[in-house]
């Protein structure tokens, strides 16, 4: 039965009343993770996520699979080390999802830090990667790299690598990898409260946000994976929300080969220009978040300012302005420390925490790199609740897509499809042959795609459709506006919604982006 709407329905009585060994909170890629760890090994595992999958943080962060060159900087040798191993494990995979990404580091006369320094840092980071990547261009050729950098102190570039993916899409496919091992995976389920039973966690009481029903659902351990929203259901102060925001521009506007890596005149901090699904993305900030975590959180027009600075100070030429902005998106960081603390956020430690009590272990911060990893002391604390020992298993954690004919599609297109779509091509290949290889205005992705994402990925909203399982919401002007009736004739009829239903969505989608997605006020 497809993954829909429809089959929700008629699951989640029976899903609500079975028992489980796991049950998972959380629908971002931590959660997704763990569910996917806990399939692989027979457990019966069931994943909760309060709004969409994806919709916190997870897709809305920098897009990178970083291979850990900060921790290197902070002498963490072993925390580098499996970064730059999951960073390869996620390339040699996911294809066409996770790529390889090449950065340069520019280097100024009297400015720290220095090619040589920043040199040793990169010989190793190679040696933790086993492969040499970087190199040193001096200002002579950087004319062809990096046109735009023609400050007359600029000695040279630093040139190293790491990787960058959709990372809603990634999350999307390790839920997929779950499912077809066995696990499940709900949406718009709240969790209300822990369950408890002589001081042990046994379940939870949960609310079914699309009809408003209550459920009580029993598990032998529960691991929460909510990130930014930990506290909330542990009664606790160990998180400090941090807001990193972006800025997307037209890829015409401001073209990027690769990612550009620099710190910020105002305050030192770590600055981004790169290259991501056709377009160009300036992030990120990095400040406290004091907004509800229950509304989405949007950039602010001092963040703006800051980027636009930061794209200035290294592109003078260029001459980015507030009007040039396609979209912005920002996340909240799951920083463990307290909120109180008088560190900068940018001082703040971003290593994980684990905390676990009888029948229920938590998780927060980490990485997206090393999700699995993450995965894997959470279920090792499970086990140990139960006397066990966590069986090991190497296996890839994703199969890779059927071979599959795709007509009219150059190869590195296919590739992306495979990447994003695995065992669902095939079917994604009938649709192309229903309605064809054409993209979505200028972007990468194929109203195919859109088709697919309607019929098998439980889309509950509009929003779920164009900024999670597509990103039409980022990519396209005003967040699609000049399409949106064009989807509505492909996406209304595959969703089975009214046209009462759909204009509401519509009215609630077209709100929410001129709130939170939009470039805003003018700084």
């Amino acid at each position: 039965m497809a993954w829909n709407a429809a089959w929700r329905d008629a699951l989640l009585p029976e899903l609500a009343a079975s028992e489980w060994d796991l049950i998972v909170v959380g629908g971002g890629i931590t959660g997704a993770g763990i569910l996917r760890e806990a399939a692989r090994r027979g457990w019966r595992c069931l994943l909760l996520e309060q709004r969409d999958f994806a919709w916190g943080t997870s897709s809305r962060s920098s897009k990178m699979v970083h291979g850990g060159l900060r921790y290197l900087a902070k002498g963490r040798l072993g925390l580098t080390r499996d970064a730059v191993r999951e960073r390869q494990r996620l390339l040699d995979e996911l294809p066409g999802l996770v790529e390889p990404l090449p950065f340069l580091f520019p280097h100024y006369r009297g400015r720290f830090p220095g090619p040589r320094l920043f040199g040793g840092l990169l010989g190793v980071y190679d040696a933790l990667a086993g492969q040499r990547q970087r190199r040193y261009h001096p200002a002579g050729e950087l004319a062809c790299l990096a046109p735009g950098l023609n400050d007359p102190a600029l000695l040279g570039a630093s040139r190293f690598g790491d990787a960058v993916t959709d990372d809603a899409r990634l999350v999307l496919r390790v839920l997929q990898e779950a499912r077809a091992a066995g696990g499940e995976a709900l949406n718009g389920v709240r969790v209300v409260e822990l369950l408890r039973d002589g001081g042990r966690v046994v379940g939870l009481l949960a609310e079914d946000r699309e009809r408003g029903q209550r459920l009580t659902l029993r598990s032998r351990m529960l691991a929460l994976a909510t990130g930014a929203w930990s506290d909330q259901l542990r009664g606790s102060r160990d998180i400090r929300p941090l807001r990193g925001s972006h800025l997307l521009l037209p890829a015409w506007r401001l073209p990027a080969a690769q990612a550009l890596s620099f710190r910020h005149a105002r305050d030192g901090r770590p600055v981004f220009v790169f290259p991501w699904e056709g377009a160009t993305v300036i992030g990120t900030t990095d400040l406290d978040h004091d907004q509800p975590l229950a509304q989405e959180p949007r950039i602010s027009a001092a963040e703006t300012d800051y980027l636009l600075a930061a794209c200035a100070q290294l592109l003078p030429g260029a001459g980015v302005r507030h009007a040039d902005i396609l979209s912005t998106w920002a996340g909240v960081r799951p920083v463990v420390g307290a909120t109180d603390s008088s560190r900068k956020p940018s001082d703040e430690p971003r290593e994980h925490a684990l905390w676990s009590e009888p029948g229920c272990v938590t998780l927060a911060g980490g990485k997206l790199t090393t999700f699995r990893l993450l995965a894997l002391q959470v279920l090792r604390a499970c086990a140990a609740q139960w006397g066990e020992t966590l069986r090991e298993d190497d296996a890839p954690l994703f199969h890779p897509a059927p071979a599959v004919a795709l007509p009219g599609l150059c190869r590195s297109q296919q590739r992306r499809l495979a990447g994003r779509h695995g065992a669902n091509l095939p079917r994604l290949a009938e649709l192309i042959d229903e309605i064809g290889p054409e993209r979505v205005g200028a972007t990468p992705t194929l109203w195919a795609e859109l088709a697919l994402a309607c019929e098998d990925e439980l889309v509950l909203h509009l929003d779920d459709l164009l900024l999670r399982r597509t990103r039409l919401g980022l990519l396209l002007p005003r967040g699609g506006a000049a399409l949106l009736a064009d989807i509505r004739a492909l996406c209304q009829p595959r969703l089975g919604w009214s046209d009462g239903r759909w204009l509401r969505e519509l009215r609630d989608y077209q709100q929410l982006w001129q709130a939170s997605y939009a470039p805003g006020d003018r700084p």
